[in-house]
């Protein structure tokens, strides 16, 4: 067997096309930690089909679904870089393996013939072990494109079945068809055309995780509303707080009330600033920098403390000052952090952070002036009337999704300029991080209602399609594709591709996406997606302005 270590790695955005990372990725992950991260999701492979033949004699394990959400979690783009904690990773993944063949033979079920079940390693084996558990394994480039695809939308569902679970929100059929899409993609009996159908049932399950997700912030945290948002600074020392997971921002803010500590959000974690409940908390002070990708730059001003809560973390530069007061919590891990474990009831401990903070300087202003957001579906609902009403009197003529992820290639500008080219009379529908390409631009409003309808997080693209289906049902029109809709979703890791696998199952037609395709995307496949969906890419602005808004 082949010992050296073959990288092979394309599922963001920045890997070239068809090949992938080989030596280092992009987004800085070494082989060696490519290598283990294939060995953690191989092994979640068999915890999978194991916890599924479990769950069809009505005895799945809450531990093994914790643990597959948990595996593709930490999986993700710019989420784990530390190869000691996906060690750890891995060796769960074979202890809760371990005891579910054990409750198989307690209930007298056979185990299946499967390598991934079959398969006992230590996290050591990774590098013996890639030719088997790696992406190349799989020869059919097709069929390892449909099975990456599958993979990554699991990944994405995964994100939010966790930030779901963390408020107590958990439904056994997002775990069922997550872990259903990861049996499936490991029978080598599959053609591609399985693999397909597969890839849709993955779409569905993306539909029902975001919609879990949905219920446990908004009946968590109350539905969001529309919300003026300081980009500027104070005079108190801060703490940053990065990602996604609204617990965890509550936790901050409470454990940092009355320290004269002031707490910002970044990134993916502004949407928090919409929601009601935290309004409670007056040192909860603004958002402070853009997206993800800027924040090598950005950090070195804020001169406080930073919290990640999920995918957004980027290595430092060689020079960086900041990174000993970084703090990663949760799937998250880079060398050269601390990171802060959670306690027996999933809750942190920030008083580091917060006695850390409490010795910096405040942040250094970066910008200034406000952003507004908080519409997700119940505030857009609320306003269903007047815009019908200015879609029938020809105010608006068409709204434009434009949801997704950013990214740090210079192609992404398209966007912007996109989003700057758009005539008058046209409402951009956001979500995702995507925004931070126009949503600070002057594009004004259409009789009070903003030409920038900022949703929420990449999870709240659900919010876009409920505020769909709402204006279809107010319009009285058969189907959400009647609506003067366009779709132009910007992607660059699995979220994003969670986000337009929902849409594929939900039916939407001529999703453009950009700003280039998926490397996982062969010429087989990408046929039978623009056969079937009218999938296609971005060209420039003016032809797709002229294709997507004026035809």
């Amino acid at each position: 067997m082949d010992t050296n270590p073959q990288m092979f790695c394309y599922q963001c955005q920045e890997t070239a096309r068809g090949t992938g990372c080989t030596l280092r990725g992009v987004c800085g992950k070494l082989p060696d930690t490519s290598a283990r991260m294939d060995l953690l999701l191989y092994a979640t492979r068999g915890v999978a089909i194991l916890n599924n033949l479990l769950r069809s004699h009505g005895a799945a394990q809450r531990d093994a679904d914790h643990q597959v959400i948990d595996a593709l979690f930490t999986t993700i783009t710019n989420a784990n870089f530390d190869n000691p904690s996906l060690d750890g990773f891995i060796r769960r993944a074979f202890r809760v393996k371990h005891g579910l063949k054990i409750k198989c033979g307690e209930l007298g079920i056979g185990i299946p013939d499967m390598p991934e079940v079959a398969l006992e390693a230590d996290p050591d084996d990774y590098e013996k072990l890639e030719p088997v558990t790696g992406v190349l394994a799989e020869k059919d480039p097709d069929k390892r494109g449909l099975r990456q695809l599958a993979i990554y939308g699991a990944k994405g569902a995964a994100a939010y079945a966790r930030h779901a679970a963390n408020l107590g929100y958990e439904d056994d059929d997002v775990y069922a068809c997550i872990e259903k899409v990861l049996e499936e993609i490991s029978r080598e009996d599959l053609s591609a055309d399985d693999l397909f159908k597969t890839v849709l049932y993955m779409g569905e399950g993306g539909v029902k995780a975001m919609a879990l997700l949905d219920s446990a912030n908004t009946g968590t945290y109350g539905n969001p509303e529309i919300t003026k948002v300081n980009i500027g600074v104070r005079n108190n020392p801060g703490i940053l707080i990065s990602g996604h997971d609204l617990r965890d921002l509550e936790e901050l803010l409470e454990q940092t009330a009355g320290t004269g500590i002031d707490v910002y959000t970044h990134s993916e974690m502004l949407p928090g600033q919409y929601y009601p409940y935290f309004r409670k908390y007056p040192h909860f002070a603004g958002n402070y920098g853009n997206a993800w990708w800027k924040q090598t730059d950005e950090f070195e001003a804020f001169n406080g403390c930073f919290v990640f809560t999920s995918n957004c973390i980027v290595p430092p530069r060689p020079k960086t000052t900041y990174m000993d007061r970084v703090y990663t919590l949760g799937i998250v891990n880079m060398p050269g952090t601390t990171h802060i474990e959670a306690d027996k009831d999933g809750r942190h401990d920030f008083s580091e952070v917060i006695a850390r903070a409490k010795a910096c300087p405040p942040p250094t202003e970066i910008e200034h002036g406000e952003i507004v957001g908080g519409f997700a579906h119940h505030q857009v609902i609320g306003l269903a009337p007047k815009i019908v009403d200015l879609i029938q009197r020809g105010k608006i003529r068409k709204f434009v999704v434009m949801a997704g992820c950013d990214g740090r290639m210079a192609s992404r500008n398209y966007y912007t300029e996109f989003a700057k080219a758009l005539p008058h009379d046209c409402i951009i529908l956001t979500a995702g991080c995507a925004k931070y390409r126009y949503n600070k631009l002057p594009l004004g409003d259409i009789e009070g209602v903003p030409r920038v309808l900022d949703a929420g997080q990449c999870n709240d693209s659900y919010s876009l399609v409920k505020i769909a289906t709402a204006l279809k049902d107010a319009l009285n029109l058969d189907s959400i594709n009647d609506l003067p809709i366009v779709f132009n979703i910007a992607w660059y890791e699995q979220k994003a591709v969670i986000v337009l696998l929902a849409l594929l199952y939900l039916g939407v037609p001529n999703i453009h996406t950009g700003p280039t395709l998926p490397a996982f995307f062969t010429p087989d496949i990408l046929k039978v997606l623009q056969e079937k969906f009218g999938i296609g890419t971005i060209s420039t602005v003016e032809n797709d302005i002229a294709t997507m808004i004026n035809n």
